[in-house]
């Protein structure tokens, strides 16, 4: 008993992981023995460790020290990910609290900035792995911004160009105003909110030359003032967007909007004059049954519009504030316009009524408190069907096992509705996207080349009629950067230089993986996608088997986060318990798959047993 109140983890481990590694017993190289191998879900370049991340690894490590006991040669690969969207906005608050706004540098002093913050915090949380006794062979750290991992990166964007499976394209997208970005479908949040339901007034236009008729139709509904004007009424919960309306839009099979047929109507307000379109797309249901349609800010709108020819107008600049085209409120805010439009509707008498209304709401993933807003612009799309076509066997078949298996589900229902993924974000930090735009003419279609360098853009360029003389000063480069994602879904390819160097000798020998352990909140984003990856560039899966760890949630059965403050710190459970005591205190109330009530009393727990 003596010795057990002597121990002192803090001694123990701390010399112990320094022998392992002074002796390389982490390293690995192929040789005979049967390979096992585990790739890091790389952290975040900027981030710290967090209970989800102490979790996540001391199940790594519990699979690769069994291995090496079983003498496998056991190569657990670490690194980090680039993380475009967090960091480079972790990067532009630093320059803000300096005074200097990254509108005002080049793209090459921003890049400065951003390596410069890579390299401070970059190996934060590689080092705090160490600390949690993590074994990874760690002469293997390897960084999707790294030299091997770029190349590779450019190198997939080029073939899968050439192959038609990237392409560019108009189309309404995801987009984050505080960023400034794209997003793609997976990276939007939905919650659900206690929201308003405006009930506009939208007059009839042309009563004078086309006389209102009331049809008969059995639950007609004809609004009138005091008077006599004929109006329609419109529920939306977005009164700011009604500067872009183009038409409003009934069901033709609704017999209470029937006496607006052929009618123009009057947008409150803004006084543009707009015809009434029938669609079968509206909801009978909803509201009134009286749609506005918005063709710059809803897909559904957009898609209305296309079929309708109806203008598109964009009120909205890229950061969310109110766009010259609106004609009014131009440079407020949006949520500022939301409040005093619906001040201003009720003055001016269009204000029919305001419903409470419960509505989920999209949610940039990275920004949490900034709703994304439905955006047209022009983007990098990758083809998603064929990739969809080649992932999902392998997990209905068995070939790659979930564990737990419910999650089978889940992945069969994403790539049975899967849509193709929008690529470029419109950032400075990340991989530049290696297309280059030509000279054209105004009003002309952009025209641009794809190719791994300047150099071989320039001769691509030349082979199309017209542009034999151009020089290599005419190129414009790209200056979008590709999704994060686009370069963590090689990782385990590019880790062992896969795509550079095909058929080399670790690649033939790590490869596939063994097991990935990861959360199923990145189901999607990354274990789908490393396995499209794996499929069309290795003709085999890139792991056997998956393993979704649960949600760390304190012992009341909350989301640990900071807001809440009910998140330790693992370092301050580490030097109070040990490493082993906490990663005990861990594995205690972890079952596969399903969420984990932690409890500091179960690190205590771990430590006296140790």
């Amino acid at each position: 008993m003596e010795l057990a109140s002597k121990y002192d983890p803090q001694a123990v481990e701390s010399k112990w992981y320094q022998y392992w590694l002074d002796n390389k017993l982490f390293s690995s190289k192929p040789d005979g023995r049967k390979p096992y191998t585990i790739v890091i879900p790389p952290p975040n370049v900027t981030g710290v460790l967090h209970m989800g991340h102490m979790l996540n690894n001391t199940i790594q490590d519990i699979l690769v020290r069994r291995a090496r006991m079983e003498g496998k040669n056991a190569c657990w690969v670490p690194g980090t990910d680039h993380a475009s969207i967090a960091t480079e906005a972790k990067v532009v608050n630093r320059l803000a609290e300096q005074g200097i706004k990254k509108r005002d540098l080049t793209r090459e002093q921003f890049l400065e900035h951003a390596w410069d913050w890579t390299n401070e915090h970059g190996g934060i949380i590689l080092k705090q792995l160490r600390r949690l006794g993590a074994s990874c062979d760690w002469d293997r750290t390897a960084f999707t911004m790294d030299e091997k991992r770029s190349e590779s990166v450019l190198k997939v964007f080029v073939d899968l160009y050439k192959k038609g499976l990237i392409y560019r394209g108009l189309r309404m997208v995801n987009w984050d105003p505080k960023a400034q970005t794209v997003l793609s479908t997976e990276e939007v949040i939905y919650r659900d909110e206690k929201s308003h339901l405006f009930n506009l007034r939208y007059y009839v236009a042309d009563a004078d030359t086309n006389p209102v008729v009331p049809t008969g139709c059995e639950g007609e509904v004809l609004h009138q003032d005091a008077d006599g004007r004929y109006y329609a009424v419109v529920a939306t919960t977005r009164p700011e967007t009604i500067m872009g309306d183009t038409a409003m839009c009934v069901n033709p099979k609704d017999p209470k909007n029937q006496w607006l047929r052929g009618h123009q109507v009057i947008v409150p307000l803004v006084n543009r004059v707009i015809p009434v379109i029938e669609d079968r797309y509206v909801d009978i249901e909803f509201g009134t049954g009286c749609l506005k349609v918005t063709p710059a800010h809803d897909v559904n709108d957009y898609a209305l519009g296309k079929t309708h020819n109806l203008e598109t107008i964009d009120i909205f600049n890229p950061d969310g504030t109110i766009s010259e085209a609106a004609g009014m409120y131009v440079g407020m805010d949006r949520m500022d316009v939301r409040k005093q439009i619906a001040e201003d509707l009720k003055a001016a008498g269009l204000m029919e009524k305001i419903e409470d209304y419960d509505n989920k709401v999209g949610y940039s993933e990275r920004n949490q408190d900034t709703a994304v807003e439905p955006r047209l612009c022009k983007q990098w799309f990758l083809s998603m069907k064929h990739f969809a076509d080649i992932a999902l066997p392998p997990v209905l078949e068995g070939k790659i096992k979930f564990h737990p298996t419910k999650y089978v589900t889940t992945y069969r229902n994403w790539l049975e509705n899967i849509q193709d993924w929008c690529i470029s974000r419109q950032l400075w930090w990340g991989h530049r996207i290696p297309a280059y735009f030509l000279p054209t003419a105004e009003g002309e279609e952009e025209k641009y080349v794809v190719a791994l360098t300047k150099e071989e853009a320039l001769e691509e360029a030349r082979k199309i009629e017209g542009y034999e003389n151009i020089t290599a000063d005419q190129l414009v480069h790209d200056e979008d950067a590709l999704d994060t994602w686009f370069s963590s879904w090689l990782w385990p390819i590019s880790l062992f230089d896969g795509i550079n160097n095909p058929g080399n000798e670790e690649i033939k020998y790590y490869y596939p993986t063994s097991d990935l352990v990861t959360g199923p909140d990145i189901i999607f984003f990354w274990v789908a996608r490393m396995i499209m990856a794996g499929e069309e560039y290795m003709k085999d899966v890139p792991f056997r088997n998956v393993y979704f760890t649960g949600i760390v949630r304190d012992k009341l059965g909350r989301k640990m986060s900071k807001s809440l403050g009910n998140s330790p710190d693992p370092i301050g459970l580490i030097e109070k318990y040990g490493a082993d005591g906490v990663r005990m205190g861990m594995m205690l109330s972890a079952p596969a798959g399903n969420d984990i009530l932690f409890d500091e009393s179960l690190c205590e727990q771990g430590r006296n047993f140790n």
